[in-house]
């Protein structure tokens, strides 16, 4: 290695405002500059209020060195991660998960060859990297699935610290009256199965409290097929009392918070999901699905379920209404978890990570001819038309001999 101090920068196709990745990248870049390291975060896009914090992908290409190590938080593939592919920078991937497109197959096309897309490019940085980091032990299994070879746990730490702001009042003022408000947090997105958060509030509804009302806060408007088909079923069940929040503000999230009684989730894949550990720090009680990440999220916090039969959970959602100490037990456990995981010491594992990676001989190298990535996309749509279209697949001539 050289005399010079090796950069520690991060590259990701999209830096969102107010999401959990969001929230992690500007806190890993903090942890690094602390540290002395120059450290830059280079993006394809980014939300407008976050664009001064960011650089473009393209200044990689200027800001390379053989010494230098990029975070690469992996998503769905773009070109900000094939050009960080091809640089000689050491390499170490955050993963944060990609939802298999099946869920996205019927209600966002789009989305669905970009996850299908994201799995399939993902093999490409199996020996690429020195290290791949999954952001919870469901994410480093997946990795170990894909066949990565050095896998560890960068655990999402979350700061809260903005859910101690004031209330928005005019939510507070709205929802904060003798109905039981239940409560989900999150996008409005296919795999979340919000259909099944849904279907158990009308039975918890009509079986036993008709005052009740469901609050739904997460964008909608990416995703419109999907809210088309949600707002159908809400018209088809008759319910009155069903409200779609869209994309909230700090003070508006801070007061759904304050007024649930309960938090609802019905998500079937996850890789870690905040608004959980977020409800939990704000004293609602929980109570989720047991797939993916989310048992090990809520850490023996909250309540969860493991069949999706409405009657079942609207059974269970009237159980922790209707004891108080039963809430009471399972807020103190919900703070307990949070308790654990605040205790994680991030900076200090982030650190050993990279000094591991800057200390050790390199083991990932790019390997990229001229039509690497041609080549690469060729295979994956032919892939995804033998998955996809399979009598297309049938249809196309052989290999010749």
């Amino acid at each position: 290695m050289s005399g010079r101090r090796p950069a520690v920068h991060q590259v990701l196709a999209t830096l969102g405002y107010g999401d959990a990745i969001g929230h992690e990248v500007l806190g890993i870049q903090r942890v690094l500059r602390a540290a002395g390291y120059e450290s830059d975060i280079f993006v394809e896009t980014a939300d407008p209020r976050l664009e001064s914090l960011t650089r473009h992908y393209r200044e990689l290409v200027d800001a390379t060195h053989p010494d230098n190590l990029l975070l690469h938080h992996f998503s769905i593939g773009s070109r900000a991660s094939r050009t960080a592919y091809a640089l000689p920078d050491r390499m170490a991937l955050i993963y944060h998960n990609i939802t298999p497109p099946e869920y996205f197959a019927a209600v966002h096309r789009t989305l669905a060859r970009q996850c299908f897309r994201g799995r399939r490019e993902i093999h490409a940085y199996v020996e690429r990297c020195d290290l791949a980091l999954g952001d919870s032990e469901f994410n480093r299994e997946d990795l170990e699935l894909l066949g990565f070879p050095r896998t560890d746990v960068l655990p999402v730490v979350p700061d809260l610290s903005h859910l101690d702001d004031p209330a928005d009042w005019m939510v507070v003022r709205q929802f904060d009256d003798d109905w039981t408000n239940i409560l989900f947090v999150g996008r409005v997105i296919a795999n979340k199965k919000i259909e099944d958060v849904i279907r158990s509030f009308h039975a918890y509804h009509t079986r036993f409290n008709p005052r009740s009302r469901l609050i739904i806060a997460g964008v909608f408007n990416l995703f419109e097929r999907y809210f088309a088909a949600l707002a159908h079923l809400v018209a088809e069940l008759g319910l009155q009392h069903v409200h779609f929040a869209g994309h909230v503000s700090d003070a508006e999230l801070i007061a759904y918070y304050e007024v649930a009684d309960l938090f609802l989730c019905a998500s079937e894949h996850e890789g870690f999901c905040v608004p959980l550990i977020e409800a939990f720090y704000k004293q609602v009680p929980v109570l989720a699905y047991a797939a993916t990440a989310v048992p090990a999220t809520m850490d023996g916090g909250g309540v969860l379920y493991d069949t999706k039969d409405p009657l079942h959970v609207a059974a269970l959602m009237d159980a922790v209404l209707s004891s108080p100490d039963l809430q009471d037990a399972i807020v103190e456990a919900q703070l307990d978890a949070v308790d654990r995981l605040q205790a994680k010491d991030f900076d200090g594992t982030l650190l050993r990570f990279v000094e591991q990676i800057l200390g050790a001989p390199r083991t990932g190298t790019a390997h990229v001819s001229f039509d690497f990535w041609h080549q690469f996309d060729a295979l994956e749509q032919l892939e995804e038309t033998r998955r996809f279209r399979p009598s297309a697949f049938m249809a196309l001539p052989e290999e010749p001999a």
